[in-house]
């Protein structure tokens, strides 16, 4: 029997929202940008935000791919939060496909979650889980899942951000109606903007399906600790705390456990998020 392969007209158009930097792996970036424009339903649009100059190498990948990326080149490196920024302003599509440039989508990704979008036209935010790799996306060492309901969303955020960011889709006004991305809490960019969103009553929902393959290699998990990391976790969670996200107690019993973790060597670091992934 054949099958029909879904097209546009059928879920709805989307953009893809990436951002790359100096310090990117050329190779990494590829197989990134790869998995998106190989989508079962491929996107309209794939903006890749330049945040700052980058390298040779770099720029080479970005200009093999011609007119199937829509490139912004910032002048200056400002940090995620602030690329994105300026990224989303250049998505001309209301579904935003966030996107980060090391990892891997599966073929069927965007498909699953516009199939979702279109069954609830309430539906504002969408992500799903994600399998952690070291080299092999195809030999993961643990699963990264997230509550699925909004309602389990809303008290899993409380303690530790409810959606896996690469894998995220969205509306886009409702993510500017929120006050959108912004560089006020470095590292924790996309956890205050879930807090925001969530505070601004819309809707929100994660699949339990694998979307996207994360890679975790050392220097990632180097990236996500240690005790310069632990305090801007510390900082976020008392912005949480002041503005009434967080209630002291919530505050004691998630923000210094965290730092604890935080502070560990890499290896045992790694090793205590993979007990609490299972």
């Amino acid at each position: 029997m054949n099958t029909v392969k879904p097209t546009h007209e059928a879920f709805g158009t989307y953009s893809v929202l990436m951002a790359v930097y100096h310090k990117d792996d050329p190779a990494f970036l590829r197989d990134a940008i790869d998995s998106m424009l190989r989508q079962t339903v491929p996107p309209a649009q794939f903006v890749l935000v330049c945040d700052g100059p980058l390298t040779p190498e770099l720029d080479e990948v970005i200009e093999s791919y011609g007119d199937a990326l829509d490139v912004l080149r910032l002048p200056e490196n400002k940090g995620l939060g602030n690329a994105l920024r300026y990224g989303l302003e250049r998505c001309s599509c209301e579904l935003v496909a966030r996107m980060d440039s090391d990892d891997i989508s599966v073929p069927d990704r965007c498909e699953k979650q516009l199939a979702a979008f279109a069954a609830d036209d309430s539906l504002c935010v969408l992500s799903g889980a994600v399998e952690e790799f070291a080299d092999d996306p195809e030999k993961p060492f643990a699963k990264r899942s997230v509550p699925l309901t909004h309602e389990e969303i809303l008290a899993y955020c409380k303690r530790r951000n409810p959606f896996n960011h690469p894998a995220v889709m969205f509306r886009k006004q409702a993510i500017l109606n929120a006050g959108g991305y912004n560089s006020d809490f470095y590292l924790f960019e996309d956890y205050d903007l879930w807090t925001r969103v969530l505070r601004s009553g819309v809707k929100t929902a994660n699949l339990s399906q694998t979307l996207l393959k994360f890679r975790a290699n050392e220097l990632q998990v180097k990236r996500r600790g240690g005790v310069r990391f632990g305090r801007y976790m510390l900082a976020y969670r008392r912005h949480m705390r002041r503005t009434g996200w967080i209630s002291r107690r919530e505050y004691l019993t998630s923000a210094y456990p965290h730092f604890i973790v935080c502070a560990m060597p890499n290896r045992m670091r790694r090793r205590v998020y993979q007990i609490l992934r299972k």
